[in-house]
């Protein structure tokens, strides 16, 4: 007599794998993932360059007032802040970068002396580069 064993047919391995209409699905799912998670990170980028443009107008505020304590005058153009004028006495710069004049869309802040409410005014005038504007658009003004 023959073993049992070799009567039986041969065990063949299964395959196992993902049918097309799987894969598809995944691949579908995993788009709707990136392409969510790709307008928050990317509409963030505007708030940022927002917040970004605050902080650096309320610093180029405080360097402006260095410029003054140091020379007993506010500079007639942020230019100042980066060469020394002629005429400036007392002066300890360079109080700033010559990157540091431009906003994070790399227009240059405005500078108005006398400003409309205080000695001195910095605008960046937003995305739009334009004045007035609203929301990523609208001016941002030392406080």
């Amino acid at each position: 007599m023959r073993n049992s064993r070799s009567m039986r047919a041969p065990v063949r391995a299964t395959q196992g794998g993902f049918s097309l209409i799987e894969i598809i699905l995944v691949v579908v799912l995993i788009g709707g993932i990136v392409a969510f998670a790709a307008t928050r990170i990317l509409g963030g980028g505007d708030r940022a360059r927002v917040n970004l443009a605050k902080a650096q107008v309320q610093t180029l505020a405080e360097k402006v007032q260095q410029y003054e304590m140091d020379t007993g005058a506010l500079p007639a153009t942020l230019d100042e802040l980066v060469t020394q004028p002629g005429n400036a006495s007392g002066w300890l710069g360079p109080y700033a970068r010559p990157a540091e004049l431009n906003d994070p869309w790399n227009s240059p802040f405005e500078y108005r002396m006398p400003g409309e409410s205080q000695a001195f005014d910095i605008i960046s005038l937003g995305a739009d580069r334009k004045a007035g504007g609203e929301s990523v658009g609208a001016d941002i003004a030392y406080q």
